[in-house]
């Protein structure tokens, strides 16, 4: 087959609006996999929020998760983690403070956010990822523009309300470059679907990119095909459209 990894990103591509991936995709994800297909997750969620889903779909492949500064040689088995430098967090919940947005940020320690954060954890935890969400979108161009000004950030979104923050050259795409290689396998060989910003730059990398028909708009121009939304189970159509059509020809 042309395509042998499948990076599939998770909220609003694998899952459903209901936060749940559906019988349907399920079933075309197991019949991949029996193909011999390498299925990925390639989440901005953190390990403990991802890992559910790929024990529900009885994955063994590697996954990548908050955005690629995690990447898991199988699903239990970590192979590298990139952290910001604790000055950076300092920073960024700075800004986070002064224009009093909501915030969450990951930690190897854990997830934390507006409502359960503690300044005292900044210098004793390993920070992963920092973000931001607010309605307002004054406020976030405000935020933007701070944040062109940090030094060391690589900034993307998971939902238009939003910014999510990684290290400097850490996204989907250098995580799946990564499990490429843990696999014996080329970027040409991937097909790489989702929805937002953190999903750009793996589309724009892969063998196919594929947005879903529910993904922002920047994502669908820099996409090789739109399939049918997180709702309309667009994973199952680009399974049956790009991996068994060569069986169908």
């Amino acid at each position: 087959m042309k395509y042998q990894l499948l990076a599939l990103d998770m909220d609003g591509t694998l899952l459903n609006d209901n936060h749940e991936i559906s019988p349907e995709t399920a079933h075309w994800i197991g019949k991949a996999k029996d193909a011999g297909i390498h299925v990925c997750l390639s989440t901005g969620r953190p390990f403990s929020e991802a890992v559910p889903f790929g024990d529900q779909l009885g994955l063994s492949t590697p996954m990548v998760t908050v955005n690629g500064s995690e990447i898991w040689r199988s699903p239990h088995e970590l192979y590298h983690r990139e952290l910001f430098d604790t000055a950076i967090i300092r920073k960024l919940y700075a800004i986070a403070e002064q224009h009093d947005v909501w915030f969450w940020a990951y930690a190897v320690e854990g997830a934390y956010n507006k409502k359960s954060w503690d300044s005292s954890l900044l210098d004793t935890n390993q920070w992963i990822k920092f973000g931001y969400h607010t309605e307002n979108a004054e406020i976030r161009h405000q935020i933007l523009l701070q944040l062109q000004e940090v030094q060391g950030l690589e900034i993307t979104n998971s939902s238009l309300t939003n910014y999510e923050i990684n290290p400097a050259g850490v996204n989907k795409a250098t995580g799946i470059k990564v499990v490429c290689e843990l696999l014996g396998l080329e970027m040409n060989q991937v097909i790489a679907v989702g929805d937002s910003l953190n999903d750009l730059a793996v589309i724009q990398a892969a063998g196919l990119g594929v947005a879903m028909g529910n993904a922002q708009i920047t994502v669908k121009e820099n996409a090789d095909y739109v399939t049918s939304s997180n709702n309309d189970d667009g994973i199952a159509e680009v399974i049956r459209k790009f991996i068994f059509s060569e069986e169908q020809d």
